[in-house]
């Protein structure tokens, strides 16, 4: 980590606070600084890959609109947007479902000022507003998407040792050298961890502490005005005592205590405890699938198909190839996770078995 952080030699930090300072420090944090993404970037997510992904992304959000009787007002809420590239081509997805269009108001959830500066160099559509207080919204069913959202929320991890548990913490020792020590458990945390039942009996524990915080405040929202979160991850159903914490510069694997503040830090999402807490908070939850599953259930192939007949043979082959990227069970088809909490007596949304 570089000096910028020298505030912090030989205190004991907690694996998220020390992550959240490296990504979200004002001064020194990854998220303040010019972030490239793409191929020559250090990450590419879905919408880069494909505007495919984000129409499929549009049209569930309006069927979902169908779904809950094609309220007057309704609310779509993009959680942690990026540069702006799918919500990009969500609003010309929007556009052709005139009666859709007219009754939603769209918000972008986003804390990086950087990235809220590239979203609205972006987006030039006066329908979009930028949030970050959800107290704004006070009516109206409500729909959360979150893309890669989670995994980049800062996470706690434990031991468990003979029923002890301890946390894992990050010192800088006097030679600028950073190295892992683990303090005693709060009793809270334990609490905490012996509350949820995906966490039982596991040595290694992996708890989003901070990414509960945010989802308190999306829970809350949905409890009241109805509706739900649509979430898609990097991520795992079985817990497994793996340490999930990776980091990435310029689409590469990076030494996790490397590049500190340079490079993009996240972790794999647990769904199988994701559930457990949209459950504990009286949402329903539709069976987790797969990102190809949904896509396909949704019918990207179908559109793909649709968009081939005017493509040249090289144009055909490009498509093909992210579709790949996106579906085939050994890149992001089956890696990506996607689940879908809701407060609604409908059930049968699509893109869920």
């Amino acid at each position: 980590m570089k000096t910028n952080f020298s505030y912090l030699n030989n205190k004991l930090i907690p694996v998220d606070t020390f992550f959240e300072k490296a990504l979200f420090d004002k001064n020194s944090g990854y998220y303040s600084k010019k972030i490239a993404f793409g191929a020559k970037g250090d990450f590419i997510t879905a919408p880069y890959i494909s505007n495919l992904f984000s129409e499929i992304i549009g049209i569930w959000v309006v069927s979902t609109w169908y779904k809950l009787g094609k309220p007057k007002n309704f609310n779509f809420v993009e959680l942690g947007p990026g540069d702006g590239s799918l919500t990009k081509v969500l609003l010309d997805t929007f556009e052709k479902f005139s009666e859709f269009n007219k009754a939603t108001n769209i918000f972008l959830y986003e804390r990086s000022e950087l990235l809220k500066n590239l979203q609205k160099n972006k987006i030039k559509n006066t329908k979009v507003r930028w949030l970050r207080n959800l107290q704004k919204i006070k009516k109206g069913p409500i729909i959360f998407f979150g893309n890669e959202f989670f995994d980049a929320i800062p996470i706690k991890q434990f031991l468990k040792k003979n029923d002890l548990f301890f946390e894992k913490c990050y010192v800088l020792n006097n030679n600028r050298k950073w190295n892992e020590v683990y303090k005693k458990a709060s009793e809270k945390n334990i609490s905490i961890i012996k509350s949820f039942r995906t966490l039982k009996n596991l040595e290694f524990i992996e708890y989003p502490k901070l990414g509960f915080k945010e989802l308190e405040k999306i829970k809350k929202k949905i409890s009241k005005l109805s509706g739900g979160i649509l979430l898609i991850d990097y991520g795992y159903l079985g817990s497994n005592n793996s340490n999930t914490l990776q980091s990435i510069k310029k689409n590469k694997k990076n030494k996790l205590l490397e590049n500190i503040g340079s490079a993009d830090v996240t972790s794999l999402v647990n769904f199988n405890l994701l559930k457990e807490y949209f459950l504990k908070s009286n949402l329903k939850v539709k069976k987790i699938v797969s990102q190809k599953f949904f896509l396909e259930r949704m019918g990207i192939i179908e559109r793909a198909n649709i968009l081939k007949r005017n493509m040249s043979v090289k144009e055909k082959a490009n498509l093909n190839s992210r579709l790949f990227r996106l579906l085939h069970k050994k890149m992001m088809g089956n890696l990506f996770k996607v689940i879908f909490a809701f407060k609604s007596k409908k059930t049968n949304f699509l893109g869920f078995k």
